[in-house]
């Protein structure tokens, strides 16, 4: 059975409905976010790029709540929310740590810390407070209305 082996929770400032991981030595990302940002008018919840995942958000400009979880092997599916969006991909990290990434630049030297360099990962992300975000964010900048929650396990485990 797989075991949680860490998590973290992280404050995401969106910009432009979007947000990336990617690994933390952007000198090894082929297309550093945002080049290739998915744009049409409904991209996808979760887009895998070479070392880089893309969120689409439903607020233009908001600060959402992440939740990275790091897992032993694959965790179950996680029911505990009305989740809105859901999306499933693989990265890989050699440094074992993923960048923050807005359209203004790394979110103030924000990582997620995977812990285990040069690992092929499968991720599954979760989004809820999406309608509820699009409303908000369209007259404010709400904070933590939109939820994320990454899982992150070793692909082949």
């Amino acid at each position: 059975m797989a075991e949680l082996v860490a998590s973290q929770v992280l404050d995401v400032h969106v910009e432009f409905h979007a947000f990336a991981l990617q690994e933390a030595d952007d000198m090894e990302v082929p297309a550093p976010f945002p080049e290739e940002l998915e744009t049409s008018p409904e991209p996808a919840f979760l887009t895998a790029h070479d070392k880089r995942l893309d969120f689409a958000s439903a607020g233009h400009t908001h600060h959402a709540a992440l939740t990275a979880e790091v897992w032993s092997g694959e965790p179950p599916m996680h029911a505990g929310e009305s989740w809105e969006a859901q999306g499933e991909a693989e990265i890989l990290s050699t440094t074992g740590e993923l960048s923050v990434e807005t359209m203004s630049g790394v979110a103030a030297e924000t990582v997620v810390e995977l812990g285990r360099p040069e690992t092929l990962w499968r991720v599954r992300a979760y989004g809820s407070g999406r309608a509820e975000v699009a409303r908000l964010a369209a007259v404010d900048v709400p904070e933590g209305v939109e939820r994320y929650l990454v899982q992150f396990w070793p692909s082949g485990s």
